[in-house]
């Protein structure tokens, strides 16, 4: 890749500032658009920090289709890492239509914007909300899609979009096609080793990692466990949780594998991101008792109506045709939470 600039949507996000890490420690110039609606921007500085190198920063909202055509005939941009969007499954059965507008639509426009300036090499956050319930507790790719939110739905008709748009070029012979990874992660957990990024949620967190560190530093009082009967070994819910870093270096090798053979007639393929290993609610509750030394107070509540009882990924699709496979363990996971916690505990200021 000779032009090596990459436009980050959402890139003052929680995974997308972690992207832009990995993205300068690899030789990549980084332009950011985010609008700032759920991120701060003292995450890019940081970013900086971290790396010692500049970005290009653009408060600018993806549907906003006039300005993101201007970011795209100023920057040389060779590819789309796309981030942005609205991410709470309870809020979105609280909005749905906010979230179809913001993700579908504000995906649909800078689609529509790297069509007209022919950048057309996408790696696209997806999620594994998008497999619904499922026979087996092990998703692989291939499994029917049956997303039970509209949060999942949103990723479950972006994935229909970018595929059809694929697949049109397929069809008309386009001479430069759309290339396209799908990257449908698992949960993603941790922070940068640094603890100068990490996850800042707005108000009181949505993921269990953010809530069971805020308890441990006195910032909430108790953790909820949803469910103590599921038919798993202690009885909490098991997912698949993965170090955020270890997520975004999966970016990274997706970047470079739509530069390869596989994906020279254009396409539009998905791929789990996960460990592969799944961890109940109390494991991680009593590794973080373990490696923090701090008692977390939690209570037993009744389960959440459309949770399942397990889900962890199949990434053996990633590791064959991306290279790719999670390095880091729940320790590491846990540890570097902890850091960011307690250098940060009130989050970005």
């Amino acid at each position: 890749m000779t032009n090596k600039t990459v436009l980050v949507t959402g890139g003052a996000g929680y995974i997308g500032s972690h992207a832009c890490v990995e993205l300068l420690e690899s030789g990549f110039n980084v332009v950011v658009v985010d609008n700032l609606c759920n991120s701060k921007i003292e995450s890019l500085s940081r970013v900086q920090q971290i790396t010692g190198k500049p970005l290009t920063f653009y408060q600018v909202d993806i549907s906003d289709k006039a300005a993101l055509t201007e970011i795209f005939a100023k920057e040389s941009i060779c590819a789309v890492m796309h981030f942005a969007g609205l991410k709470a499954v309870g809020e979105s059965c609280e909005k749905p239509a906010l979230y179809y507008h913001n993700n579908v639509c504000g995906t649909l426009i800078l689609a529509e914007v790297m069509a007209a300036a022919n950048v057309k090499q996408l790696v696209f956050s997806s999620s594994a909300t998008v497999y619904g319930q499922s026979g087996s507790p092990q998703y692989s790719e291939n499994f029917p899609l049956g997303a039970i939110n509209p949060y999942g739905r949103s990723k479950v008709m972006i994935e229909d979009i970018l595929r059809d748009l694929s697949t049109a070029d397929s069809i008309n012979r386009t001479k430069s096609p759309w290339k396209i990874a799908l990257l449908r992660y698992f949960n993603p957990i941790g922070a940068h080793q640094s603890g100068l990024i990490g996850e800042d949620p707005n108000g009181i967190p949505n993921n269990l990692m953010p809530y069971v560190s805020q308890v441990a530093i006195g910032k909430l009082v108790q953790l909820s466990v949803f469910g103590d009967d599921y038919p798993t070994p202690d009885g909490t819910g098991v997912r698949d949780y993965i170090h955020v870093v270890d997520l975004v270096k999966g970016h990274i090798k997706a970047i470079a594998a739509l530069e390869k053979p596989t994906f020279a007639q254009g396409g539009c393929k998905a791929y789990n991101l996960g460990t592969g290993q799944g961890y109940s609610v109390l494991e991680i509750i009593h590794t973080f008792e373990k490696i923090t030394g701090h008692r977390i107070n939690y209570k037993i509540a009744p389960r959440r109506t459309g949770d399942l009882a397990e889900c962890f990924a199949n990434p053996e699709l990633a590791l064959q045709e991306l290279g790719w496979k999670a390095e880091k363990n729940l320790d590491d996971m846990v540890s570097d939470t902890w850091n960011w916690q307690t250098k940060n505990p009130q989050g970005y200021l």
